[in-house]
């Protein structure tokens, strides 16, 4: 029977999703990843609780024999991160840096790669390059999956922000990347067969003779299922409006918090929730009056998100934030830029509203109609679940299933 051999290093929602659904056509050859645990582990038990949720996220629901696991770099990385010392995880130079773990973990598959029988292999962006090398030796199909922009569009528009908004260039992490890592995402793209976008955003952001001489397709992620709870939300006092993700200006943020302080009114309560990149008295400069959530358990971003009356994200790049989905399940209505990748999610009216880039004004004039039309929001708030629940993992797998080459 063809298989596919995939790879990830940390296992995000889309991957478990493909995971589980080759797994069920027993069409996945095997899964190759930095870490991944049992939850009756003697060191998940023995972890402290901080730890322990982090390793329980690297629990993967597949036969044990399916997994192959690269775990030392990963597990370095996490402990670094939360006691030091930094110069392991600097970026890019560390020997547990994000893209050193990656690249280890590419070389391991690609050494392994001639032990199976796999007619394919489907990888991800800095995660691909050795393993497609390999791939072509074997004369394997090669599927790449972008889950953001292309770095040649990434980088142009972050370049634009840093001239534009010159204080919050150090929350734009992806001005930073060497020469060497950009020559490696290139040369992945080309040695890739079929190309896999999570959205329109990142379909158009492809070089122009990518999208014509290779198959690139367009598998949306699908939505969470989740039961519908009562709102927490209230129909009075004031209009609670949710950012969520790394407090940076690839996601809009600076921009956010012009249109809020372009509106002044104390009856709008913009509520933060993310990893700061500087420290937060920054975020307080630009915006006294903003409520700070930290990071916390995923059961809990979605509570915060049923006491919220939407979901404001105008991201200069991404490639689907998954978060849209989550907070329509939620009942929350979107205010989102196209780069989000959701355009498609946005009904004009009945489920969020859509705002060009860089356009605090826009930001403000669709703020101010939430704020008055509270009733309106509730309501566009249902709206926005029904069509986030239209939108499921099977039918992106099935997308994908159809164009794996040798499958």
């Amino acid at each position: 029977m063809s298989t596919v051999l995939v790879s990830h290093p940390t296992g995000n929602p889309f991957v478990r999703a493909l995971l589980a659904h080759l797994a069920a056509q027993k069409k996945l050859a095997a899964f190759y990843t930095t870490l991944a645990v049992q939850p009756g582990d003697w060191y998940v038990r023995a972890a402290p609780a901080p730890l322990r949720r982090e390793l329980l996220r690297r629990t993967y629901d597949l036969p044990v024999q399916q997994i192959r696991s690269r775990p030392w770099r990963e597990s370095v990385r996490l402990f670094a991160s939360r006691i030091g010392p930094r110069f392991l995880t600097a970026h890019e130079r560390g020997w547990a840096s994000v893209d050193a773990i990656w690249q280890d973990l590419d070389r391991r598959v690609a050494a392994r790669l001639p032990e199976h029988r796999a007619q394919a292999v489907y990888c991800y962006e800095d995660a691909a390059l050795e393993t497609f090398r390999a791939a072509h030796r074997l004369g394997l199909g090669c599927c790449y999956d972008l889950p953001i922009a292309y770095w040649q569009t990434s980088r142009r528009l972050l370049e634009e922000e840093a001239q534009r908004l010159p204080e919050w260039e150090p929350t734009l992490v992806g001005t930073r990347d060497s020469e060497a890592k950009l020559e490696r995402k290139s040369e992945e793209l080309a040695l890739a067969d079929v190309v896999i976008c999570p959205s329109r955003f990142v379909y158009d952001s492809l070089p122009e003779s990518v999208r014509e001489d290779k198959r690139c397709v367009v598998a949306e992620f699908g939505s969470p299922v989740l039961a519908a709870k009562k709102r927490a939300a209230s129909e009075t006092g004031p209009l609670r409006v949710l950012f969520a993700g790394s407090l940076s200006q690839r996601k809009g943020l600076a921009d956010l918090f012009a249109a809020i302080r372009l509106l002044g009114r104390s009856d709008i309560e913009l509520v933060v929730l993310g990893t700061p990149l500087l420290p937060l008295p920054f975020y307080r400069r630009q915006l006294p009056d903003f409520t700070y959530e930290a990071p916390r358990p995923h059961a809990l971003v979605l509570q915060l998100m049923q006491s919220c009356h939407l979901l404001a994200l105008p991201s200069i790049v991404e490639g689907r934030a998954l978060v849209q989905q989550e907070a329509m399940v939620c009942g929350l209505p979107l205010l989102i830029t196209p780069n989000t990748g959701g355009e498609d999610l946005i009904e004009e009216g009945r489920t969020g509203f859509l705002v060009p880039i860089r356009s605090p004004e826009k930001l403000a004039e669709k703020l101010d109609w939430f704020a008055d039309r509270r009733a309106e929001t509730i309501q566009m708030g249902q709206q926005a679940r029904q069509r986030a629940m239209e939108i499921t993992w099977k039918a992106y797998c099935e997308k994908i299933l159809a164009v794996l080459p040798g499958l």
